[in-house]
């Protein structure tokens, strides 16, 4: 956009970020639809909601990297984990008064996300290659997503030809996935989707990509001409407001008791966010030297993720208390990135 009145620009990246909002909780509902079609568990569909949602935060984040505006599209990316922590735990806690949690959804889930999220820091930190950290990822991420796709009554029957530890974690591992569908089941069952879902989908997915690509070069450009640091547009400004659709669904999920719905919907946007938003299109660039700035913001990546596992699971889900400090500690993560930045 160089060359293009700076109002012009401004105006850009509000129509983008408008459309990119609307659209993208229209291709949410109608994938959700095809997805109930097809006959996706609760759980799946979960996963398919979330990666529809998280469209906006992972097409900023590879347009950037793909301009090599690094430190943009690690803000975005990881900026959008840290604020989806505190938006969507924290303010659904506060929110919602209480949100109740199995123990085993926290295990299972707050396993997966810290696993990511420590590998994810160490490719920017630079302590691995991206590739590696791709792999260490995929090799968790992936048997998640099949455990959640075939369901806890698949996974149960495959324990009896095991031996006797093997049976004792497929069994735990099926009543961890059985706990999570029964809080999804009555949050995300949508209605079966038609042909004409599916077009919507397609045209409403291909919105998102357009608003996004469009939002994140206008909130580039408009970062160099008002002299802030690309992490700051990304990992704040962009992170953000790419991350309102989630935002919004979760606390509407806590306001109605639904605890694992929202942790599930957090940890899973935020695997979706560092795999795909960063770690495979830091694969195709070579590296992310995304600066102090981005290790700043991998960092508390991981200890804003640890901290949400480790009070979810000592109060078996949180209260008011536990999201004050989730949202605190994003202030605290804000406030350091903008000073420090």
């Amino acid at each position: 956009m160089n060359g293009v009145p700076t109002t012009l620009v401004v105006v850009a990246f509000a129509l983008g970020t408008a459309t990119c909002l609307a659209t993208s909780w229209l291709a949410v509902q109608r994938l959700e639809r095809l997805g109930e079609r097809f006959g996706f568990s609760e759980a799946a569909l979960g996963l398919l909601a979330a990666f529809a949602a998280d469209a906006p935060e992972i097409t900023a984040a590879v347009t950037a990297l793909a301009h090599h505006h690094h430190a943009v599209g690690a803000g975005v990316a990881l900026g959008s984990n840290v604020f989806n922590l505190a938006a969507l735990l924290g303010l659904g806690a506060l929110v919602a008064g209480r949100l109740h949690l199995h123990r085993r959804v926290v295990v299972l889930g707050g396993t997966v996300a810290l696993w990511i999220a420590a590998w994810t820091a160490a490719a920017v930190a630079g302590g691995c290659a991206a590739p590696v950290a791709l792999a260490a990822s995929l090799a968790v991420l992936v048997p998640y997503i099949v455990a959640l796709a075939i369901g806890p009554t698949r996974i149960a029957s495959g324990a009896g030809r095991r031996g006797p530890a093997a049976r004792r974690a497929l069994r735990w591992l099926a009543a961890a996935v059985e706990d999570e569908e029964d809080e999804l089941s009555p949050a995300i069952r949508p209605a079966q989707g038609r042909a004409v879902d599916a077009a919507v989908a397609v045209v409403a997915v291909a919105a998102v990509v357009a608003a996004s690509i469009a939002m994140e070069s206008a909130a580039t450009t408009l970062g160099n001409r008002w002299s802030v640091p690309g992490i700051l547009v990304g990992g704040l400004v962009l992170a953000a407001v790419t991350s309102l659709p989630n935002a919004v669904a979760a606390v509407y999920l806590a306001s109605r008791g639904r605890g694992a719905a929202v942790l599930s919907t957090a940890f899973n946007s935020n695997a979706f966010n560092a795999v795909a938003g960063l770690l495979l299109p830091a694969v195709a660039v070579g590296s992310v030297d995304a600066g102090p700035g981005g290790l700043l913001v991998a960092v508390s990546f991981v200890g804003l993720t640890a901290l949400a596992v480790g009070l979810a699971h000592a109060g078996r889900g949180l209260g008011r208390a536990g999201g004050a400090v989730l949202v605190g500690s994003y202030v605290i993560f804000a406030i350091t990135l903008a000073v420090t930045s």
